[in-house]
């Protein structure tokens, strides 16, 4: 059961009031920067968990300004479309609410859990969508993030590995998802959407014994809640 940390009250809550109950996931967005852009990825996050936790989801968007840039932007780094905040009332019935924001903007939720995203300043040049998405994931929601070369290079050099190894693992049997390997993935984006630990794991797999097989699943796995596209270059070289 995924749990968050309600940014009011810092007291951990289940998102779900129960197995297979609808939650709503409504991030907030003032208008197109790379805060905003953060904010509808940590909403994207909690979309993937709870779906890969069998629970349904109505995902809503509310933007101030720019919601045709911001939209364009959010797809650009593999976010998955939200409905207009606007058709909420046409939308399913009652469900828990998830309101995602801006820390600065914590008093604008309406009930529910509230998770409140950190500021982002922005890179000085342009960056590939999928390398700016894994430097977001790579740091807490709660912590302010400077996009600077290093954090950049970091996250384009992991995700250059990872895709070369994933591709070079798929060529072996395949194998299943050790079990605790699992188990840690999951107790980690369950608690809190701890998405820095999901990495730590998968840094751990990379090196450890577990066969390129096994390997290779686990990381398609983990990816259906990273979005980091990490099997596109099986094939590439053939």
């Amino acid at each position: 059961m995924l749990r968050i940390i309600d940014a009011r009250t810092g007291e951990p809550t289940d998102v779900a009031r129960a197995r297979r109950s609808l939650v709503r996931v409504h991030a907030r967005a003032s208008g197109f920067d790379t805060t905003s852009l953060r904010v509808l990825l940590v909403a994207d996050l909690l979309v993937r968990a709870l779906e890969l936790g069998g629970t349904p989801v109505w995902a809503t968007l509310s933007a101030a300004a720019d919601p045709a840039e911001l939209r364009a932007g959010a797809a650009a780094l593999g976010i998955r479309p939200f409905e207009d905040h606007r058709d909420a009332a046409t939308g399913p019935g009652e469900a828990q609410t998830i309101d995602v924001l801006t820390q600065e903007a914590e008093g604008a939720a309406t009930g529910g859990v509230c998770v409140a995203v950190a500021p982002v300043e922005p890179a000085s040049g342009p960056v590939d969508a999928i390398v700016l998405r894994l430097a977001l994931l790579a740091h807490r929601r709660d912590e302010p993030l400077r996009l600077d070369a290093g954090t950049l290079g970091d996250a384009d050099d992991t995700l250059t590995r990872w895709r070369a190894a994933v591709a070079a693992w798929a060529t072996q049997p395949s194998r299943p998802v050790p079990e605790d390997v699992r188990q840690r993935l999951r107790a980690a984006w369950e608690d809190d959407l701890d998405v820095p630990g999901v990495l730590r794991v998968l840094r751990w797999v990379e090196t450890s014994d577990v066969p390129d097989g096994a390997r290779f699943e686990t990381y398609a796995y983990a990816d259906r809640l990273l979005g980091l596209e990490l099997t596109r270059e099986i094939g590439a070289s053939l």
